[in-house]
């Protein structure tokens, strides 16, 4: 059955490994990368949160997005302007093509050949 959790954490597993039942709360140190754990008898005990640090985890969109972020800023800009001459280009045509009577005649006309 799939559960909406967050994923546990390695150090989670190393704290409850080691103690058990006796933990009272844990606390993730983001800063060094540590689950910190307090037992019942007022110690306390920590973590890594990293099994290696040469270890890849799968990548997940928003790791691609903070790591990428500029690449798909590039492009999308890049569409938005492409986009932006196609249509200032077809306008233009438009205006120019619409004062002659041959071509009113002709787009007018074009319709009644197409099923």
């Amino acid at each position: 059955m799939i559960t909406l959790q967050r994923r546990q954490l390695v150090g989670h597993d190393i704290l409850l490994a080691r103690h058990g039942n006796h933990i009272c709360s844990m606390r993730v140190d983001h800063s060094n990368g540590r689950v910190i754990a307090l037992l019942d008898d007022g110690s306390l005990d920590s973590a890594p949160n990293l099994i290696s640090p040469d270890l890849h985890l799968p990548a997940t969109i928003r790791s691609v997005l903070r790591e990428d972020w500029k690449l798909f800023a590039a492009v999308s800009s890049g569409a938005v302007i492409l986009g932006g001459l196609l249509f200032g280009t077809c306008a233009a045509l438009a205006g120019t093509w619409a004062g002659s009577p041959e071509m009113v005649e002709v787009l007018t006309a074009y319709s009644s050949y197409t099923y």
